[in-house]
C-alpha cells in the first residue's frame, strides 16, 4: 500500500460514522428538504455539481503548483460537464443554483495546496456516498438510463480520487504536510456531515440511525 492509499484509508476510518450516514437514504432526504422526487433530486444534484465546478475553477485560477492546477482544471471541466448533463435531464437549462453547500464553503476557504489536496480527497469520499444514493433513487424509480448516467459520474469520482492520491504524493513533502492534508480532508467531510445533520434536524428527523 502506498502512502497515499494509506492516507485515504485513514481518512475513511477516522470518518467512518459520518461517511456511513452520508451514504444512507436519509442523505437524499436531507438534500431534497424531504421531497424525494425526480425534480428535487435533479435540482439537488445540479446544486452539488455547479458548486464543485465553481470551486475547482476558483482553485485552478490561483494555484501556483503546476500539477495541482492541472488536476483542478481537469476536475472543474468534469464537474461542468456533470452540471450541464443534469440540466439536460432537468429540462431547465436556465437553472442556476444560488446557494453554496457547506462543503464547498469550506473548500473555498482553503488557500494552501496541501490543504486543498487533502480536502479534495475528503470531498470525493463524501460525494461518492451521495452519488450512490442518487443512482439508487433512479434504479428504484425504474429509470435505468438515468441511473446509468449517474453511475458514470461515480466513475469520474473514482478517477478524481486517483488524481488526488497522485497529487498527495507530489505535494506532501513530510509528515507535517500529511497531517495538514488529513485535517483538511476531515474538515471537508465534517462540513458535509454537519449540513446533513442540520437539514434533518430542521425537518424534525433524527440524523443518527442509518437506514
Amino acid at each position: 500500500m502506498t502512502a497515499a492509499e494509506a492516507f485515504v484509508e485513514a481518512v475513511e476510518e477516522d470518518n467512518q460514522t459520518a461517511l456511513s450516514r452520508l451514504g444512507s437514504s436519509k442523505s437524499l432526504y436531507a438534500d431534497t428538504d424531504g421531497d424525494i422526487d425526480t425534480e428535487p433530486v435533479l435540482r439537488a444534484t445540479a446544486n452539488a455539481e455547479h458548486a464543485a465546478w465553481q470551486t475547482f475553477l476558483e482553485w485552478a485560477d490561483d494555484e501556483s503548483h503546476e500539477a495541482a492546477r492541472e488536476a483542478f482544471e481537469t476536475t472543474a471541466e468534469e464537474e461542468q460537464g456533470h452540471y450541464e448533463t443534469v440540466l439536460d435531464h432537468l429540462g431547465d437549462e436556465a437553472y442556476e443554483p444560488q446557494e453554496v453547500p457547506a462543503l464547498h464553503e469550506y473548500l473555498r476557504g482553503l488557500e494552501s495546496t496541501v490543504e486543498r489536496v487533502g480536502a479534495f480527497v475528503g470531498r470525493i469520499l463524501a460525494s461518492q456516498r451521495s452519488k450512490d444514493q442518487v443512482v439508487g433513487y433512479f434504479v428504484g424509480d425504474a429509470d435505468p438510463q438515468t441511473a446509468s448516467v449517474f453511475r458514470e459520474f461515480g466513475d469520474d469520482l473514482d478517477a478524481q480520487l486517483e488524481r488526488a492520491t497522485d497529487l498527495l504524493e507530489d505535494v506532501c513533502e513530510d509528515e507535517d504536510d500529511r497531517e495538514r492534508a488529513h485535517e483538511a480532508a476531515d474538515g471537508a467531510i465534517e462540513a458535509a456531515y454537519d449540513e446533513y445533520v442540520e437539514s434533518l434536524e430542521a425537518m424534525g428527523a433524527n440524523p443518527k440511525p442509518v437506514c
